[in-house]
């Protein structure tokens, strides 16, 4: 048997479920590719999560196609980060947050555990805010009626208690495959230049000139790598039964480096074409200022000449704001039993983060109004980048202590290119913070 759960009724939180899935390794290679599958599926949601879109959009209306490549070595960025990841989780057979708890003091650890939740929080805020912005959209309900709405996503929660694992991952498959699917129709509405696309992934330092192309560059960056996708990675990579041989481990890390490369290349086309829409629809239209998501709804029926792609807009949205309902679960599950050992049922996590994203967000709306949401977008994505080297940092130190990894420590040439990137982005995110808060 391969890629189902031993048992029909494994609950979906990660730890519960370690080692469920089985791939056998003399199986057809299809079979072993589809077996690994999954967990860089659930890993790809954070790359597209509301959060993204409204840099991208003010990047694709303001400066067309240029920041593409920025879109491209930020994602070649969370691929390394990701892999590092998923290579802790099964060669030392642990997830980051509980390699931290045996490797820093208590105090140290804390502090982990509140950065990560508090980058948890914030994601959730976006998706949150996303959702009511994608109800608003296609169904006319005010941003305060649809904050209230998200409030009952913990009934999706709950409805997968008691289902495999795999089931939660063929649900995150249909809402990637959904997102694609409508950016691939608007895509196909709006007929982009595909020569100037080309050429905007090929990088260059004229198109970061002046502080707004350097700010939403940085941007990109920052709403690029999430850091409770690092804790998450290591984690559910142990729900695939590996031996403790180093010929297990290597096939083991060779399919699920190739899931993630291939799902985190669907994340990289997806926020894409999110620029390149906007840049197609806006920017070649005249319309250089369009930074809000609701504002990029409102104008793409008029300027494509359809309705469809209004409509495709706000379901992709709706679906990306969903997506994370189910991650940031089952992040939140991870830190807490990884840092301080505690367990509690899945639902209660869900009522706990989506709680404290709910009450920033209606107040916020309730009081300064719906202009409120893009503050709000910028606000979650400064509070992630503020996050980001302290999971970073940790997963460097450990995938490269050989009494960690053993045969499989970072490589020098592995070190150093993270170690660069790990100096880049937190770099980048220190000057993000420093911007907006100024």
């Amino acid at each position: 048997m391969f890629g189902l759960p031993t048992t029909a009724t494994a609950p979906f939180c990660p730890s519960e479920v370690k080692g469920s899935i089985t791939i056998r390794r003399d199986a057809p290679l299809w079979r072993r590719m589809l077996g690994f599958a999954g967990p860089g599926l659930l890993i790809s949601v954070g790359y597209m999560d509301p959060g993204n879109w409204a840099t991208d959009i003010e990047s694709g209306s303001r400066f067309g196609y240029q920041l593409l490549f920025v879109v491209l070595l930020s994602s070649l960025a969370a691929i390394l980060l990701q892999t590092l990841s998923l290579r802790l989780g099964i060669v030392a057979g642990v997830d980051l947050a509980r390699a931290c708890r045996e490797r820093y003091s208590a105090p140290v650890n804390r502090g982990l555990w509140l950065l990560a939740e508090l980058a948890i929080v914030a994601c959730d805020l976006a998706e949150v805010l996303g959702t009511a912005l994608a109800l608003n959209l296609l169904f006319g309900v005010s941003l305060l009626t649809g904050i209230a709405i998200t409030a009952f996503d913990t009934l999706i929660v709950l409805g997968l208690k008691g289902k495999g694992f795999r089931q939660v991952e063929a649900i995150i498959l249909g809402l990637v495959a959904t997102i694609g699917a409508c950016y691939f129709v608007e895509l196909f509405l709006i007929k982009p230049d595909w020569p100037a696309v080309a050429a905007g992934y090929v990088p260059s330092l004229s198109a970061l000139q002046g502080d707004k192309a350097l700010y939403l560059a940085i941007g990109i960056l920052g709403a690029t790598v999430m850091p409770h996708n690092l804790y998450l990675h290591s984690s559910i990579v142990q729900t695939r039964a590996v031996g403790n041989d180093v010929a297990s481990k290597r096939f083991a890390l060779r399919f699920s480096t190739l899931d993630t490369v291939m799902s985190l290349s669907i994340a990289l086309l997806i926020n894409s074409a999110i620029l390149i829409l906007a840049a197609t629809a806006f920017h070649a239209t005249g319309h250089y200022e369009v930074a809000e998501i609701q504002d990029a709804h409102q104008l793409l029926t008029p300027l494509v000449g359809s309705a469809l792609a209004g409509t495709l807009f706000g379901i992709a949205l709706l679906a990306a704001g969903q997506s994370s309902t189910f991650t940031g679960t089952i992040a939140g599950q991870i830190l807490m039993e990884g840092f301080l050992d505690l367990k509690i049922p899945c639902y209660q996590r869900r009522l706990i983060t989506r709680a404290l994203a709910l009450v920033p967000a209606f107040l916020a709306v309730w009081l300064m109004g719906e202009g409120a949401v893009g503050k709000l977008l910028v606000f979650s994505q400064v509070v992630l980048s503020f996050q980001l080297p302290f999971a970073i940092f940790p997963l460097l130190r450990l995938t490269g202590d050989a009494k960690v990894m053993g045969v499989f420590a970072n490589a020098l040439p592995i070190r150093l290119l993270a170690w660069t990137v790990f100096a880049l982005i937190t770099a980048a995110n220190l000057w993000l913070v420093f911007k907006v808060l100024a």
